[in-house]
């Protein structure tokens, strides 16, 4: 009997410390506006194999999804312009849902800001999976901040 409990409680734990968390964005890692951003989490100790993202403020009422279905394995995604078109403000979070119910959070980030177009990118970097943050994302319409600096968002308009 013993051992018996021994083991439930054994995986107990192993399933308590295998965790998903958000590492990009956060407190000192921000998004530009009308801008693509990295979003990075912990994929190699998360116990879920996909997720729906969402972006929450306080001003909003609901969360409004960014992603419907995004694979774990990933580690981190390019959020488009289009995807979170938000206004510049502070007191936003990122959360992984389940894709069923919306109301099953699996992760939630650090409260950020989401700077006006033209600001520069946190001059941090970090990897995907990394616990680190500023993690800075560029594409076409928005320059790359590196670890010597940082550089400044460009609005692209989509054809």
């Amino acid at each position: 009997m013993f051992r018996r409990l021994t083991l439930a409680c054994a995986a107990l734990v192993s399933v308590v410390s295998a965790q998903l968390a958000i590492t990009s964005p956060g407190t000192n890692d921000w998004w530009v506006a009308s801008s693509a951003n990295t979003l990075a989490w912990t994929c190699n100790t998360s116990p879920y194999q996909n997720f729906t993202i969402l972006c929450a403020q306080s001003l909003l009422n609901t969360p409004l999804a960014i992603i419907a279905v995004q694979e774990n394995y990933d580690c981190s995604e390019t959020i488009t312009q289009q995807q979170s078109a938000q206004p510049a403000g502070t007191g936003y979070t990122i959360l992984f849902a389940s894709t069923l119910n919306s109301t099953d959070i699996y992760a939630q980030s650090e409260p950020f800001e989401i700077k006006a177009l033209g600001s520069s990118y946190p001059t941090t970097t970090s990897s995907p999976g990394s616990t680190s943050t500023g993690t800075p994302s560029g594409s076409a319409g928005a320059a790359q901040a590196t670890k010597s600096g940082s550089a400044f968002a460009e609005y692209a308009p989509v054809a």
